[in-house]
């Protein structure tokens, strides 16, 4: 029998995780492997370009800002990996970053989003990273603080009592004190009645520490979130603008109306520790830091760009893909874009474009914008052998989310080697006579392969399923051999 480890108090903290930016290029590209297989290009290229970010923060003033970043555009197939790529990025980058679709803006003029929310969206996702930073900085003052407001409701204060009389006064004119001793050990002076309010404080204290008081009622005064008789100054989704947030406004002239509500101590304790990490950070602090990594760190994600790629529509109302790209241009050029917190310069904003060019071509896009994403790298399909390995070597594989889900019902399961090989020959037959989805064709044959299983469990008679290559073939064998099953079903 080993003894658990005990964490030595004289060790060191363990370090925080690194921005992305600031691991090298190879150990980015070692995070990206974890989760995706293949595609070594892109995942060099985007580690060289987000490596830059750092490199250019090292050079010289008087070079700095004409170091510009290098955008890139991924080229590839449906289910290659592009917008996996993203995904990862997104949390391993430690920067504002956002993953927008190319198809959802419009041309100025029209109903709808335009380019500059994408900016707006990054500004948004940066103040929340860094406000998160700042509160994760304070929550163990803030829980402290909750604590003690928690207990000044358990245990209301004392109303003032009059003057003590007799015997008691000249006691207290004697100079006789009653000592106690307070929460962090440390000795105070006074009264028996403090004495023992000190104690049924301490007693409540260790009962919420101990969570047996969750279950309690509280009473606290809270501030409304909403004005429900302002929601009309609210602006319809998509046409949100910049310059002037009516909403906001009315919010701040309004006066603070406090209520008064009986909730529970678990979530009293939420309530309260929420208002005071809003009095510990600093908001302006938050902004200031959350602009600056925007402008220096901010990595946008384009997906599906080849959709406004082609020629103006001269028929019907369509709006038009090349004045989407207009727009775009200016933005990913460098432009001031106005939001609600303040101006932001998109000079030295990374842009990562992806799409997969089915129908247009990257020439399609206008000149002056296939000029400002410099690095092109296609995506290659992918193989059989590539389905064999996205099935056993990243740590999210398909075959251990399924064994994730039916270890739920009690019951163990288990891919042999020759079952992962036929379920990857047919998803690439699949991919070859149907249409090719890349690896999305897996989670479609996997569904069918698993549907009977998932039914019929939980089952008391199943602790153990194993899945061989004659499983496979046969549960899939009506479904591959029938062309109208097949396209509808894979």
């Amino acid at each position: 029998m080993t003894t658990p480890a005990v964490p030595d108090p004289d060790q060191p903290a363990e370090a925080p995780l690194p921005w992305l930016e600031e691991l090298p290029p190879r150990q980015i590209v070692a995070e990206l492997n974890r989760f995706i297989v293949g595609q070594d290009a892109a995942k060099k290229a985007i580690a060289i370009a987000v490596r830059n970010r750092w490199r250019r923060g090292q050079a010289p003033d008087d070079i700095r800002d004409e170091i510009t970043p290098s955008n890139i555009i991924l080229i590839g197939p449906t289910g290659v990996g592009k917008t996996e790529i993203a995904r990862r990025l997104a949390r391993l980058a430690g920067a504002p970053f956002v993953k927008v679709e190319a198809s959802r803006f419009t041309e100025v003029g029209y109903v709808g989003r335009d380019v500059e929310s994408m900016v707006r969206e990054l500004v948004d996702a940066a103040i929340n990273l860094v406000r998160t930073e700042r509160e994760d900085e304070v929550i163990g003052q803030a829980e402290q603080r909750a604590e003690e407001r928690l207990l000044d409701l358990l245990l209301p204060p004392q109303a003032t009592l009059p003057a003590p009389a007799g015997e008691e006064a000249d006691a207290l004119e004697s100079g006789e004190r009653v000592f106690i001793a307070g929460p962090a050990g440390s000795v105070v002076a006074g009264t028996p009645e403090e004495q023992r309010r000190e104690r049924s404080r301490e007693k409540l204290r260790q009962m919420l520490r101990d969570t047996k008081l969750e279950e309690r009622e509280v009473e606290l005064e809270i501030v409304p979130q909403a004005f429900p008789s302002f929601e009309a100054l609210q602006q319809p989704p998509g046409m949100e603008g910049p310059d002037v947030n009516f909403w906001e406004m009315f919010q701040e002239m309004m006066p603070k109306r406090k209520k008064r509500r009986t909730v529970r101590v678990v979530e009293a304790r939420r309530i309260l520790i929420d208002e005071e990490l809003k009095h510990l950070v600093d908001q302006d602090d938050v902004v200031n830091e959350a602009l600056d990594r925007v402008e220096n760190h901010g990595i946008l994600f384009i997906d599906e760009i080849d959709k406004i790629a082609g020629e103006r529509s001269q028929t019907g109302p369509d709006i038009s893909r090349e004045g989407v790209q207009r727009d775009l241009l200016p933005i990913v050029e460098g432009a001031t874009v106005q939001t609600r917190y303040g101006y932001v310069r998109t000079d030295h904003i990374l842009f990562i474009a992806a799409g997969a060019f089915h129908v247009s071509k990257p020439s399609d896009l206008i000149p002056e914008l296939q000029g400002r994403f410099p690095i092109r790298v296609e995506l290659t399909p992918l193989t059989e052998h590539d389905f064999v390995r996205i099935m056993t070597e990243p740590e999210n594989a398909i075959t251990r989310q399924y064994r994730a889900l039916v270890a739920a019902e009690g019951v163990e399961l288990e891919f042999s080697e020759d079952a992962i090989r036929a379920i990857a020959r047919i998803a690439a037959q699949a991919n070859e006579r149907v249409e090719n989805i890349g690896a999305r064709r897996l989670q479609t044959v996997m569904a069918a392969l698993m549907e009977d299983l998932l039914f019929d469990l939980p089952n008391p008679a199943t602790t153990r399923v194993q899945i061989d290559a004659a499983q496979v073939n046969e549960r899939l064998a009506k479904v591959i051999g029938d062309d109208d099953l097949r396209r509808y079903i894979l």
